[in-house]
């Protein structure tokens, strides 16, 4: 049922889809505020050593502005399937539009992209969030009352407290979890720094096992999504599987880095061990 121009009479008007979240924007100002700091007091260094430090600043920096950033970033897993499914209640419209389900540690996004992305005199291009500092029950109550469309309301509503699928218990304290163990991974990142700038490299070797090892505690929470009971997410004809995206991807890149980093100190670590080891056999 519509008016006019194809404007639904029970709905507010359609907002402009989400861009970028705020606060991985802020991150990475942060980050880039220190490093182009970092980078001035570079001329003040002499010799061969300028390089040698430029080079340990930026990628230290890199690190540990992805270990922050893994935090906000809303791509740990995703799914997505192009179908045709219904515009919106109280109408017969059908849409062709790309459904898309995006899995992150606060919460999760679900969008909605026509192809083409103007049609039945709208411009379908939604991008919602649902985020588990809050409730999601409350939110969904919310894009009912916005007059969201079908799909994106029927993902949404897979996540609330009543569905049958129970997904927002596991799903949220698995990225409570994950994200706790980044954020030790990062504290540990910080002691590792601290300590390199000290005649005590060997434990700052220590600090970066410590801060691979979280991180890879952080992605074997959130793997922990996937142990659920399968919960069909069906749009229109298709159905939406999810599977590890470019984040959780990234998360085991850094661990990986990490570890190739602390690979001499581990070795010392074992050779320390094994002496003691014969000298108490002795």
């Amino acid at each position: 049922m519509t008016f006019y121009d194809g404007i639904y009479p029970f709905y507010s008007l359609q907002r402009s889809p989400f861009i970028f979240d705020i606060s991985l924007l802020v991150v990475i100002l942060v980050f880039s505020v220190l490093a182009v700091s970092f980078l001035l007091i570079l001329p003040g260094i002499r010799g061969k050593s300028r390089l040698f430090w430029m080079f340990r600043i930026i990628i230290s920096l890199f690190i540990g502005v992805v270990l922050v950033a893994l935090n906000f970033t809303g791509d740990w897993a995703e799914a997505s399937v192009k179908a045709n499914a219904t515009y919106k209640s109280f109408s017969n419209a059908v849409v062709s539009a790309e459904v898309g389900l995006h899995v992150g540690l606060y919460g999760i996004n679900i969008t909605l992209k026509g192809e083409p992305v103007s049609q039945i005199n709208e411009t379908i291009d939604y991008n919602e969030i649902f985020r588990w500092s809050s409730s999601v029950d409350e939110q969904y109550g919310d894009a009912l009352e916005r007059g969201l469309p079908n799909p994106i309301l029927y993902i949404a509503e897979k996540f609330t407290r009543n569905s049958a699928c129970g997904l927002i218990y596991q799903y949220r304290y698995s990225g409570r979890f994950a994200s706790a163990n980044l954020w030790t991974a990062f504290c540990c990142w910080l002691v590792a720094n601290i300590l390199f700038s000290m005649p005590v490299i060997l434990y700052a070797g220590y600090m970066m096992i410590a801060t691979a090892a979280f991180i890879f505690f952080s992605m074997a929470s959130f793997s922990t999504i996937f142990n659920v009971t399968p919960c069909d997410f069906s749009v229109g004809a298709e159905s939406l599987r999810t599977d590890y995206s470019h984040s959780f991807w990234i998360a085991l890149a850094t661990g990986k880095y990490f570890l190739w980093e602390s690979a001499p100190f581990s070795k010392k670590f074992l050779t320390r061990k094994t002496k003691k080891i014969r000298y108490k056999m002795t």
